[in-house]
């Protein structure tokens, strides 16, 4: 059955969880329009949707160009922002430049998408933010990512009062084992989280993905901080 929204914006859709979300979308039969910073990643990207999807080009450390880059797009009844740029700067040799970067991308480059589309949304549109577990469980080197990540529980909260009636949710995702970034993790650090882990296994792009789509579904859910890490924020 074809789904009843149409259009679906996924902002860092080319890859890891971002991908595995377009996918779904696309599967259920909305239009997809995917960014990434490379225009040739993003059209390919799109291009294995099937017809009808769309890559852009899209800097969100570029944050004044970014209303100009998406000026073509029509109504957008769901927005995920999961863009991401991993940035290992621990405060003992803390790297401002690299800090300034990252807080740019994600917290001010996901504000300039929201504030660009904002005659775009229509009463039953959705947003969904992908934040993470780093605020509630910093590691070395995390200062830039738990600040970060701290920073869009706050910005869901604003958007989603600034911008009612439309929905505005975040998935906090625990580590994810089938993204680039935790094959290269160190067996031990796995084997800590899997034991500290009630489920006993990392979670999944699918299950991030499966669970968007329940926010970006759901009228009611609004202004969460929804946390997909297997249970192991409990121990």
């Amino acid at each position: 059955m074809p789904s009843p929204y149409k259009t679906a914006l996924v902002v860092g859709g080319t890859g890891g969880a971002g991908y595995t979300i377009a996918r779904m979308l696309a599967a259920r039969g909305q239009r997809v329009i995917l960014t990434s910073r490379e225009a040739g990643r993003a059209t390919a990207a799109a291009e294995e949707l099937g017809v009808g999807h769309l890559g852009l080009s899209l800097d969100l450390t570029h944050p004044e160009a970014i209303a100009n880059a998406l000026s073509e797009i029509g109504q957008i009844d769901h927005l995920v922002l999961s863009a991401v740029e991993r940035d290992q700067n621990a405060i003992r040799n803390y790297d401002v430049a690299a800090a300034q970067r990252a807080v740019g991308l994600k917290l001010v480059g996901y504000a300039a998408v929201a504030a660009a589309l904002v005659d775009r949304y229509t009463p039953t549109s959705a947003i969904v933010l992908l934040g993470g577990m780093a605020s509630e469980r910093p590691y070395p080197g995390s200062t830039s990512i738990s600040t970060i990540n701290g920073g869009v529980r706050g910005l869901l909260r604003t958007l989603a009062v600034e911008l009612a009636p439309v929905r505005v949710n975040a998935i906090h995702p625990g580590a994810i084992g089938d993204t680039e970034a935790f094959a290269k993790a160190p067996k031990p650090t796995i084997d800590r989280i899997l034991e500290r882990t009630p489920e006993g296994r990392l979670v999944e792009t699918t299950d991030i993905a499966r669970s968007v789509l329940f926010l970006l579904d759901t009228p009611g859910v609004n202004g969460i901080d929804f946390l997909v890490d297997g249970g192991y924020h409990l121990t």
